[in-house]
């Protein structure tokens, strides 16, 4: 069975039966997908955490509240994604109102011989992901979209409210910006 159909069917018994179970086979497909797009986005353990319970907890309540029927939700995951995306800008909306102080995770050099190569591997991901960052929001979230989180074209373009051909178009943008910036450094 696809998975567009077993989402349907789950997304159906949900609507109907307020079913916890079919609700949990959907958080397990996608919380992993959901908060390494949300932990790229804040950038801590902690809030990532915090906001991705908080878009499932926003998607349950949406999928239970009855305003729209199932057949109306095109792609469970644009529905997570968008819900995602505006939990992420509260977030910084209610952050912006406080002060905090980040403090950096300390990276594990135990005795075991190979850490070494890990910490090479995770300073060339660190260098990737900060240039990313320096990109501006668009291309940013176009490139999480597209090569971290494994998205279709169609899919980003219904997170995004955009066409698909304005995706394409942005992708390569984006792709090129990156590219031009890492020559650089």
């Amino acid at each position: 069975m696809s998975n567009v159909i077993k989402e349907k069917i789950l997304l159906y018994k949900i609507y109907t039966k307020k079913d916890t179970d079919a609700y949990t086979e959907l958080y397990d497909l996608y919380i992993k997908r959901i908060y390494r797009f949300v932990f790229f986005k804040v950038g801590s353990h902690e809030n990532a955490e915090d906001v991705t319970s908080e878009v499932f907890l926003k998607t349950w309540q949406y999928l239970i509240g009855g305003s729209e029927s199932v057949s109306d939700i095109k792609s469970f995951s644009g529905l997570l994604y968008r819900i995602a995306r505006n939990s992420i800008i509260d977030f910084y909306r209610a952050r912006a109102n406080k002060s905090e102080v980040l403090i950096n995770e300390n990276t594990d050099v135990s005795d075991s011989g190979s850490w070494y190569g890990q910490l090479d591997d995770k300073i060339e991901t660190e260098k990737i992901i900060q240039t990313i960052k320096k990109l501006k929001q668009e291309y940013q979230e176009v490139l999480t979209l597209k090569y971290v989180d494994e998205l279709e074209i169609k899919e980003i373009a219904e997170i995004t409210g955009k066409g698909q051909i304005a995706v394409r178009v942005t992708l390569h943008r984006a792709l090129k910006k990156l590219k031009e910036i890492l020559g650089k450094s």
